[in-house]
Order: C-alpha cells, then structure tokens, then sequence
C-alpha cells in the first residue's frame, strides 16, 4: 500500500513538473520574441546617442583647440570663442540629461534575456545582438554551451579565460567561446567592456562548480533520503488525519443521542437524528479532502525545492495559489467602494417598501381614507408601486455591478431581455388587465359572479388569474385578459340594497284566468325561503305562444349566494300550487290531449272519483 501511494505521489509530481515546464517553455517564447523587438529597438536608440554624443565631445574638443591657439592680443575672437564654448557646453549639458532620463526609461521597459543554465539564479541577461543571433537566441547558445561543461567530467575551472578578439572580449574554455562582450553590451551597462567579460566569465566558472558539486552521486542519494524522508512524513499525516476523523465519526455514532436531537420549526420537523447525523458525516468528509489537499499543497514546494532543476517548480505553485487570492483580495477592494452604493441604494429600496406595505394596509383596512380611493384599490396599488420601486432599483444599480461595462455581460443582458420579452407577452398582458380590471372593480373577494360560462364565488383576484369556485366547489382559474375582453356579470352588487331578482318562467293554458295564475305564482314565491318581505314579487306575462300563455314569476332576494336554492324552493313551490289546484304546466311545450289519457296531475293530487276521459269515436254511415 506504502509502495502504491508513493508510486502514485511520485507520478503526481513527475505530472506537475512536465506540466510547468510545457507552459514555461510555450509563454517563454512568446515572451522572448516581444523582448527582442523591443531591446533591437533600444540598442538601436542607444547608438544613436552615443554617436551623437561622440559628436559633441568633438566638436567641443575643436573649439577647445581653436581658443588654445588664439594670441593673448586677440581678445575678442578668444571672447567669442568662450562664449560659444559655454553655450555649447550649457546645451550639451541639457542635451545629456534629456538623453540619460531617456535611456532609464528605455531601460526599465526593455527587460533583457535572461541566462539560467541550470534552472537556478539567473547568472546575467543579455540586451543586444551579435550578428544574425538575437538576443534570446544568443543567451540559449551560451545556455547549452554551460550545460556541455556540467557534463564534462574533465572540467578545469581555471580553463576559463576572457580573450580579447578584434572588436569584442570573448569568454573561452580552451577552444570553446562560451559568449562574447561587445561595445553594445558595455553601452547597455554603461561600463568598460573588460569588467564586464570578468564579470560574466566569474559568474559562469562559479555557476558549474555549483551544478558539478550538486549533481554529485553523493549530494544526490542525499536529496532522493530527504525526498522518501518527506513521503514517509505526508504519509504519516495523512493517516493521522484519516484516523482522526474515523474517531470522530465513531464518537458521533455512539453519542448521537447526546448531541443530535433533530431540527424542528415550530410543529414540522425539518432534520430527523438521522438526516443531520448524514450531514455531519458529509461535512467531515469535506473538510478531511480538503485537509489532505493542504497538506498535499504545503508538501509540494518542500518536494520540488530538493532537486536544483525544479525549484522553480515551488515558486510557480505558490504564485498559482496566491495570485488568484491576491486578484480576488485587489479586485474585492477596489469594488467595495461600489458594493457599499449598492448597499446603500438597496436599504433606501427596502425602508421605501415598507412605508408603502404600511401605508396600503393602513388604507385596506380603512384606519386610513382617502378620498376617491376604494379600500380594495390599496394592495393592488402598493404591489405596483413595490413593483416600480424594485424596477428602479435594479436600473440604478446595474450600472455597479462586477461586469456590467463587459461586451459579454450587456449581450447576455440584452439576449435575456428579449427573451423574456418574448416568452411573457401574454403574462404581461394579464397583468396590464389585472391593473384595470382593480380600478374597475367589477368585482370583489365573496362576489357571487358569471364570467362567460361560469358561474361561481371568486376566491383570489392578482395581477394575473382570477380565481372562482363554483356551487359544486369547482376551483377554475381565469387568465385576467379573457375576463377583460368579455363580459362579467356581478350577482352579489346589488343584492343587498336593491336586492337581486331571480326569475322563473311557466306556461299555462287558455284555459287558465290569469287572475288565477298570479296569486298562485306570488303565493308560491312567498312561501319561499330567502325571498324579500319588504318587497313583494310580482309576475310578468312575457309571451302568448300557441298552446299556452307565459308566465314569469320575479322574486327580490339579498342571497346572491344561495341563488341555486331558492330557484329549487321556487319551484317546488309552483310545482305544488298548481297540483294543488288540478292546473296543468304546460311547459315547456305539452299538447294536451284527453281522449283516452290520464291526466299529468300527480295521483294524490286528485280526487277519489276521478277517471280518465274516454276517448271519443265519431262513426259515419253512408
């Protein structure tokens, strides 16, 4: 199991190295192409510079020579030849400063080439060309150069010599020219270029001692007991935290009747023992993954530090790790001043909110009138208002959100936006009829009612469905722009002041006085349960049809709810009137014919002695 892990922990590490050094070596050329433009670029500045300052330094030696040469007698050209002298120098002097301000900031943009043989301390950089080399192309010769060295077994330090060669100063080891020190390079440093090629040739002998010294067999059984020393050390921790936390999920099972109770609000439980023991257990879990990754990341650098040729590896994790922090941390400053406006507008937003919740229900339940303002208008009304207040919150506060100036962001914002422009064109329109329908108030909550084809008590009304429920305590929702578009009958408005007339219609015969009719259709409408005293009812003939005349029966009634019941009473009671008097109902259409037949009165209605009529022949002899 030791061996696996360590199997495994190494081909982690071998993973990450090649992975840092593919991304070193693919930004590092992008890298080195632009610093070569720009230190071209800089030398060419730089000579240019120098070759005027060259020129000045001549001339200034001229006029040295001409004032040297004039008489003692002749003192006006020897004035004048002063005064130019020091205007010249004054000039120079100016010119020189300019020029040297220029060069620092060429220097601090123009960043050099550096030469790092061995994946340590960069030993020197490099600034100019030398001939058809660039500069980047120049420091990996003298890279590979001193990597040929590290493996010489035969290495003499002291072979390396700096050589003079025509314009420039070589660096050599026996026959080998490591790099060379041209006029460029001393310009760039702005010194000799003799110090300089000592420099570079100490800095090089120096350098492979160290590689030779660390790639010993010796020093390196000594990093390789230090590597397996770390292992055996992130094992051991690694089982201590699995340890640990096994112990802890023990003890948590074993006294979970101490510490686990369930979670309930109010009457409903939320988290039974079981469901926050599961949680726990899940949350323990987490943070021993995060534990070990900890540990696994502090690991790494100490892992990477061992070896000369990834250290850099270390620095490269810990700028992974603390650059995001520090952008996160940098980024997060920098908007605060903007969260703190939000802030601020959202809680202005939010006491706003409240005042119109106070005041819509201080007017709901009438602690608070206004003239030519219904009760019913006030929760309608604060929803809108809320509604704009929260619109206008979010358009003052777009403009400081994180990304709100990014091209992406307006795209997303503006593709959403037609989205739901789209997808809610109907809600939209029930929410425009529901506004209207409020301040139209056709209806209220309890209002017995006829939308279309429906019948039934409304429930709810919001901005986007009326909800009824009818007599067979049907629930049906209608769409606000369908009750706005047709017709709505209120049952309940009237009713209680000049109450609600119910009809019913019935069809006598000829026969029948009409005198008769009436006081049996108002007897019937009297005897009815929920019928107005106050206000008598009253019969209406309302047509003369072929078999028989109609009558219509209207009764007041402030019941708008119990509509369906006293309808059936009324009829029953019409029912038993006529029975009662041996009238026929001729509805709705009865063709009575007796010859033969019984009579549609009900049995018990009629008399002992009653037989049917026989039917009537008529014979004729010819």
């Amino acid at each position: 199991m030791k061996t696996a892990f360590t199997l495994y922990f190494t081909t982690i590490l071998t993973g990450l190295a090649l992975l840092c050094n593919a991304q070193n070596d693919s930004s590092k050329a992008t890298r080195d192409s632009l610093t070569n433009s720009q230190l071209i670029l800089t030398t060419r500045l730089l000579r240019e510079n120098d070759s005027l300052q060259k020129a000045d330094d001549e001339q200034k030696k001229q006029l040295q020579q001409q004032l040297l040469l004039i008489s003692n007698d002749n003192d006006n050209r020897k004035k004048e030849l002063q005064q130019k002298l020091s205007a010249f120098e004054q000039a120079d002097s100016l010119k020189k400063v300019a020029a040297r301000q220029r060069i620092i900031q060429l220097k601090a943009t123009s960043k050099g080439i550096p030469v790092v043989p061995f994946r340590r301390d960069t030993l020197f950089y490099i600034y100019n060309k030398l001939g058809p080399l660039n500069p980047s192309d120049r420091a990996a010769n003298i890279e590979h150069k001193l990597s040929q060295l590290a493996d010489d077994p035969f290495f003499i330090p002291d072979s390396i010599k700096v050589i003079p060669n025509e314009n420039n100063i070589d660096v050599t080891y026996n026959e080998l020219v490591l790099l060379s020190v041209t006029n460029d390079d001393a310009l760039w440093l702005d010194q000799e270029k003799e110090p300089v090629a000592q420099k570079y040739a100490a800095a090089v002998r120096n350098a492979i001692i160290q590689e030779k010294k660390d790639s010993s067999l010796q020093n390196v059984l000594v990093r390789i007991a230090w590597l397996l020393l770390i292992i055996v050390i992130f094992s051991a921790i690694v089982y201590g935290i699995n340890r640990l936390f096994k112990r802890l999920r023990k003890r948590i099972v074993r006294e979970k009747d101490r510490y686990f109770k369930g979670v309930k609000v109010k009457d409903y439980a939320l988290l039974n023992q079981q469901k926050q023991i599961g949680i726990v257990f899940n949350v323990l879990r987490i943070v021993r993954i995060v534990a070990i990754l900890f540990v696994f990341y502090i690991t790494l650098p100490f892992v990477f530090s061992i070896f000369p040729w990834t250290k850099g590896i270390a620095d490269k994790l810990i700028n992974w790790t603390l650059s995001p922090i520090k952008s996160i941390l940098v980024g997060f400053l920098h908007y605060l001043p903007k969260l703190l406006t939000i802030i601020v507008i959202y809680l202005i937003t939010r006491y706003l909110v409240k005042l119109v919740n106070y005041l819509s229900e201080e007017v709901a339940t009438g602690n608070l009138s206004l003239k030519g303002f219904y009760a019913d208008w006030a929760r309608p009304t604060g929803s809108g208002i809320k509604f704009l207040l929260y619109a206008f919150m979010f358009v003052v506060i777009f403009p400081y959100l994180p990304g709100s100036d990014s091209k992406i962001f307006q795209g997303v914002s503006v593709f959403l936006g037609i989205l739901f422009s789209l997808g809610s064109s109907s809600a939209i329109s029930n929410v425009i009829a529901g506004f209207v329908i409020t301040y139209m108030r056709p209806f209220k909550i309890g209002d017995r009612v006829k939308i279309g084809e429906i019948t039934g008590d409304v429930i709810e009304k919001n901005l986007l469905v009326t909800r009824l429920r009818t007599i067979k305590n049907e629930e049906i929702t209608v769409p606000n722009a369908s009750i706005l578009s047709g017709h709505t009958i209120n049952f309940t408005t009237s009713s209680k002041d000049l109450g609600l007339i119910l009809h019913t219609t019935v069809t006598i015969g000829y026969e029948v006085p009409w005198k008769k009719v009436h006081e049996m259709l108002i007897k019937a409408a009297i005897e009815t349960d929920g019928v107005m005293k106050d206000k008598p009812p009253f019969v209406l003939q309302t047509s003369l049809d072929d078999f028989a005349i109609a009558y219509e029966i209207n009764v007041y009634t402030d019941h708008s709810h119990k509509m369906a019941v006293i309808y059936s009473d009324l009829h029953r009671h019409i029912i038993d009137e006529f029975n009662a008097a041996g009238i026929e109902i001729m509805s709705p259409h009865f063709i009575a014919h007796r010859d033969g037949n019984m009579t549609t009165v009900p049995a018990e209605y009629l008399p002992e002695d009653y037989q049917a009529p026989a039917t009537k022949l008529k014979m004729e002899k010819d």
